[in-house]
């Protein structure tokens, strides 16, 4: 993804030769990297702190509030959870500011995961909400988040970001105002149209405020709206928010084989729990190619990463067995020198009486020495093109600006994703541009 800054280990998966159920994988390795909205980030002017750049940006109404002063006070009478809620946002918040920004969305917005989840990725409510956005499962789906024995995509930040404006974005479309579509976000669309249509049988306005919803949802904007205005003016209510710098915290790596996140975690020199807190949305201790296999990596930790990756080379990589029905686990897992525990931690194992129930694809240890199908090569740098931001003029169309700037029309839809067929002077589109 271009909109945080991203750094893949890029190749292609090699082709698994039908005759060998151990598939090892290879261990070239091709290195790219891009710089989100370049332009924006060197502007003269640019705010340092994340905190000022969201004040900038804080455009919604106010309503109800008495309800707004009962959460201001909540919060403000506990500054240690703010505080905490705050160190957990660090890792994602400029990621999360950046998409709200590019699609023209008020930055309340960004604020909106300290009241869904206190920006915990692995939180799970009762309703069996998940992630930093509280997707319950089917509105996940509908907005494209996988979920698996691998990966659940709600707790992917980056997925799950994506999915949540979208939502948010469809919601404002229904009903034209963001705190509707904000109720909606909580109850339903369905709830809130359900409200409005009451209250226009009666003859009664159909704001926010005047709808009778849900005591979760009454609450629901005014809460989002306190935690607004402490951000706005953290002193008037005694609170200081540590400052969060306006830059990437994390980078991407593409992953092109199996790898447990334990050994990922060792080669950045992390701890797991911060390598978790990152890569939420891996459901086991591998991460699999058959997941977005991406992780995401503190911005000063890739070039360790890397390095240590390169030095070490393929020992304890993994590789793909197709185990098939019928196979005895325990032989399985004593061929490839592991555990049957260690098989049922890493693998989605489906077993009857000990054996494989259906023919699956299993992660195993690769041996040493044989993790490599190809002869390593130099890591290769490849530069990504840059983002130029073009201000839509009467009378632009999408061909045009695609012969203009010898690109593709696909080429700008891949990187402004909410485009719509017609342009609007003033939109701003981002445009990919090679150097040289």
């Amino acid at each position: 993804m271009w909109l945080a800054l991203a750094l893949g280990l890029l190749l292609p998966r090699p082709g698994h030769p039908a005759e060998s159920p151990a598939v090892p994988i290879a261990s070239e390795l091709k290195i790219s990297y891009s710089l989100a909205h370049p332009s924006r980030l060197n502007e003269p002017g640019s705010e340092a702190d994340l905190w000022q750049r969201i004040r900038n940006g804080l455009a919604m109404a106010d309503t109800s509030p008495e309800l707004v002063q009962v959460h201001e006070d909540w919060f403000a009478n506990r500054p240690a959870y703010l505080n905490r809620t705050v160190e957990r946002s660090r890792l994602y918040l400029f990621h999360i500011v950046e998409e709200v920004e590019k699609r023209g969305m008020p930055m309340e917005i960004a604020l909106l995961p300290m009241i869904e989840s206190a920006y915990n990725p692995l939180a799970v409510s009762p309703q069996k909400a998940s992630g930093i956005w509280q997707f319950i499962p089917s509105t996940g789906r509908i907005y494209g988040l996988k979920q698996n024995s691998w990966y659940d995509g709600r707790k992917d930040v980056l997925a799950a970001t994506d999915a949540a404006l979208d939502y948010l974005q469809q919601l404002y479309g229904m009903f034209g105002d963001w705190q509707l579509a904000l109720a909606a976000y909580n109850c339903g669309e369905g709830c809130v149209g359900r409200a409005i249509a009451r209250n226009k049988a009666k003859g009664l306005d159909t704001d926010y405020a005047s709808l009778k919803l849900p005591t979760e949802t009454r609450h629901y904007v005014p809460k989002l709206l306190a935690v607004r205005n402490i951000v706005r003016d953290p002193a008037r209510y005694g609170i200081t928010l540590d400052s969060i710098a306006n830059e990437p915290y994390f980078m991407q790596v593409m992953l092109n084989q199996p790898m447990e996140a334990r050994y990922a975690a060792k080669l950045a020199e992390m701890n797991l729990d911060d390598f978790i807190s990152l890569n939420p949305g891996y459901q086991r201790k591998v991460i699999h190619t058959d997941t977005p296999g991406m992780l995401l990596l503190p911005a000063d930790k890739v070039e360790t990463f890397h390095h240590n990756l390169q030095r070490i080379g393929d020992r304890h990589q993994l590789q793909e067995y197709r185990a098939k029905r019928g196979e005895v686990a325990s032989k399985i897992a004593a061929k490839f020198g592991v555990t049957l525990a260690w098989l049922k931690e890493h693998n989605p194992l489906k077993l009857w009486r000990g054996k494989v129930a259906n023919s699956q694809t299993l992660v195993v240890p690769a041996p040493a020495g044989k993790a490599a199908t190809q002869p390593k090569k130099k890591a290769e740098v490849v530069q990504e093109p840059q983002l130029h931001t073009h201000t839509v003029r009467k009378g632009d169309t999408l061909s045009e600006l695609a012969r203009r700037y010898n690109v593709s029309v696909s080429d700008i839809r891949e990187h402004n994703q909410t485009l719509a067929d017609k342009l609007r002077p003033g939109d701003k589109i981002a445009i990919p541009v090679s150097e040289g």
